[in-house]
């Protein structure tokens, strides 16, 4: 065998063995979000009004809320993929291309708001949309999950109907008289 040959040969090996342990790792971190989101939450069959019409966003990742870099795996939520964005009465629905689309109950979010950047994707200023919210209960930290609004003037519309199902920033139901 030739020295090129050998070459490489032995580039070719330390990149499959790179990608073999990119995959045990995305598995090993798959594992550890598992306990996080045991289940993603079942959108109920009837949503209410929308308070906001869908939009048109790039579904960047999830993180463990505070921790922009800790990615959660499970359940696909760490794959990033187009989406659309919609907000009901009873939550926000991120319908996913290629991936599980995700349903957040207005009851699970805890908050709305800008910011730079998260695991997959850092645009600066307060470019993303980030909704953090409760996969389960027993989690006191919650989940951050990112958007990425195809037009920035959707950012602000986008957290401003999400902010009206934040506890306390709902608004007053009428009461019959």
């Amino acid at each position: 065998m030739t020295r090129q040959a050998v070459s490489t040969l032995v580039l070719l090996l330390v990149v499959l063995l790179v990608f073999w342990r990119m995959r045990a790792g995305w598995r090993a971190r798959t594992r550890r979000s598992s306990a996080l989101v045991p289940t993603l939450p079942v959108a109920p069959a009837e949503l209410g009004a929308a308070r906001l019409a869908p939009v048109d966003a790039t579904y960047v990742s999830t993180t463990r809320s505070g921790d922009w870099l800790d990615r959660v795996t499970a359940q696909g939520l760490g794959v990033r993929s187009p989406a659309q964005v919609a907000v009901f009465d009873s939550g926000v629905r991120i319908s996913r291309q290629g991936a599980t689309d995700l349903f957040v109950p207005a009851s699970a979010l805890r908050g709305a708001t800008g910011a730079p950047g998260m695991a997959g994707k850092v645009v600066g200023g307060e470019g993303l949309v980030v909704l953090t919210w409760q996969a389960d209960p027993a989690d006191p930290r919650g989940l951050d999950t990112g958007l990425r609004p195809k037009h920035s003037a959707d950012r602000e519309r986008l957290i401003a109907a999400l902010e009206t199902l934040t506890p306390g920033q709902a608004p007053a139901q009428e009461e019959n008289s």
